[in-house]
């Protein structure tokens, strides 16, 4: 038996492509059209429609354009819905480019204390590979925006407005990244001595000072303090001055992050546990992250019940699977690419994550659900792409979708039944960097 891909065994590839019925008119359809146009199901659209027995009021959505910060831009509007109808605003955001601001500092802050803890490790080892790796980028767990935001507060998003750098966060995040790889290969090469450590911690300082410097010209200085001018939904002027970003947040935003729970879905890991990820807590006297894994079922219950009492819900999610991003819907049935390649390519969700085909790359926020006898059927979710996409920003997700593509749901400890409040008491046990829910 060659190991080998031999000529005889393309002949019969083609001879078998050969035996299915209207091949070429199929080839002909993919190349000119593409696989998602091709595989659409236009019949699923008819269970698709956008009403909802439940839905929570909001506004316009908001834009992160070029950028990954869906977990940050998620988080705050799950906030801004509540705040906005405290003080009787119309399409209210927080300061997206404040957070983003002293998440990359805090991000390049542990990247240098890690790489300060494996600086005797070999260059092949798994996590000091990892650690290089994590570097300056967008992403971030649901517990990362409160553990910033208990740190150094919300601001309007007039009080520090996006930039270009914001908007599109290539090239900021390469140049962080460039001097942050630069730093590690120079701690790697400092003298041992017996100051060493005090050494590496004085040079990590230098680093950040000029981390500092990139991000302010880049993002622009976070205000000290800053006055809070509106008018509301009647016209009646408003302003608040002198504030700092932590009494705005403790005086006029008022939340409690350790009432939420974070709900996870990995069919791949043990249920009935909860489990940290260590190696993504970035702020090191911060809120840490904790997955109750619980499971499908007891995650939509805590959702609906969230809904249902007028919060929205911040949820992550695997959203380029089975996703129509010009009409904004996530449906499992709305493609049928197994019945147009004639091949099966379907993968269960544990089996997804055990070979990384699955992971949660988009986070956005659940603003509503139909129910029928009960029974959760389709989703309204509010994205945070612009309003160019979906209905006007919003999509629509089947429930099918949600089973299959929705790994966490984050929501106060109110809504949980008591099996979950015992699963998220346990005492977390911690995953290592390289693990599937990374």
């Amino acid at each position: 038996m060659t190991k080998d891909l031999t000529f005889e065994n393309l002949a019969d590839f083609t001879d078998a492509l050969n035996q299915i019925p209207a091949s070429s008119v199929i080839a002909r359809a993919v190349q000119e059209n593409g696989i998602d146009a091709v595989s659409k199901n236009s019949a699923a659209k008819a269970e698709l429609n956008r009403v909802f027995s439940i839905e929570v009021e909001t506004g316009e959505v908001t834009h992160q354009k070029q950028s990954g910060r869906c977990w940050l831009f998620a988080t705050l509007n799950t906030l801004r819905h509540d705040f906005a109808k405290k003080y009787d605003l119309k399409d209210f955001q927080f300061s997206q480019n404040y957070l983003s601001f002293y998440d990359r500092l805090e991000k390049a802050n542990k990247m240098l204390e890690w790489a300060i803890s494996l600086i005797d490790q070999p260059e092949d080892d798994r996590e000091y590979l990892a650690m290089l790796e994590w570097g300056d980028g967008d992403g971030g767990q649901w517990a990362n925006g409160p553990a910033l935001i208990n740190k150094y507060g919300l601001i309007p998003k007039s009080a520090m407005p996006e930039t270009y750098n914001s908007d599109k966060t290539a090239e900021i995040s390469a140049a962080i990244n460039l001097k942050l790889h630069k730093a590690v290969a120079h701690m790697k090469k400092m003298v041992v001595t017996p100051t060493h450590e005090a050494d590496l911690h004085t040079y990590k300082l230098e680093c950040l000072r000029e981390i500092y410097r990139m991000l302010v010209y880049a993002f622009g200085q976070p205000p000290a303090s800053f006055d809070f001018e509106y008018r509301d939904k009647d016209n009646s002027y408003h302003n608040i001055r002198n504030l700092t970003p932590t009494t705005f947040f403790a005086d006029y935003v008022d939340v409690d992050f350790d009432q939420y729970t974070v709900l996870v879905d990995a069919p791949d890991h043990e249920y009935g546990k909860n489990y940290g990820l260590p190696s993504q807590d970035y702020i090191f006297d911060g809120k840490k992250i904790e997955l109750a894994n619980v499971g499908i079922t007891a995650m939509k219950k805590a959702a609906v019940a969230s809904l249902k009492d007028g919060q929205t819900v911040w949820f992550g999610c695997d959203v380029l699977r089975d996703m129509d991003r010009k009409e904004g819907i996530l449906d499992p049935n709305y493609f049928k690419k197994s019945e147009l390649f004639a091949a099966d390519l379907q993968l269960d969700k544990a089996e997804r994550l055990a070979t990384r085909e699955g992971e949660v790359t988009h986070a956005m926020t659940l603003t509503g659900v139909d129910l029928v006898d009960g029974q959760s059927t389709k989703w309204k979710v509010e994205n945070s792409w612009g309003e160019k996409v979906g209905d006007k920003g919003y999509f629509i997700m089947s429930d099918a979708w949600f089973d299959e593509n929705v790994y966490e749901v984050v929501v106060q400890d109110k809504y949980l039944q008591e099996e979950d409040k015992h699963v998220a008491a346990k005492e977390k046990e911690d995953l290592m960097p390289w693990d599937s829910l990374c």
